[in-house]
C-alpha cells in the first residue's frame, strides 16, 4: 500500500503546480520530505498526547487535543 498523496486539483489551489506537493506551512516541496515531517509530528503529538492526556468532556476539549504551542 503506498503512502502517497494523490490530490485532483485541476486549478492548483492545494497543491504546488510544479511539483504537485500539497501546499503546506513548512513551505517543503518535496513528497518525501513533507511525508517525513508528517510522520514526525503525528508521531510527537501523540507521545505528548500519551503522557499527558486530555480528558474530552466537550467540545472544548477537542480543541486542546489539537493545540499546539508554538
Amino acid at each position: 500500500m503506498s503512502n502517497d498523496y494523490r490530490y485532483i486539483d485541476p486549478d492548483y489551489v492545494y497543491t504546488n503546480p510544479l511539483t504537485g506537493v500539497l501546499r503546506n506551512l513548512a513551505g517543503i516541496q518535496d513528497q518525501a520530505q513533507l511525508t517525513f515531517l508528517e510522520s514526525a509530528s503525528v508521531t510527537r503529538r501523540s507521545n505528548e498526547l500519551r503522557e499527558n492526556p486530555i480528558s474530552v468532556r466537550d467540545s472544548a476539549s477537542l480543541f486542546a487535543i489539537h493545540h499546539r504551542d508554538s
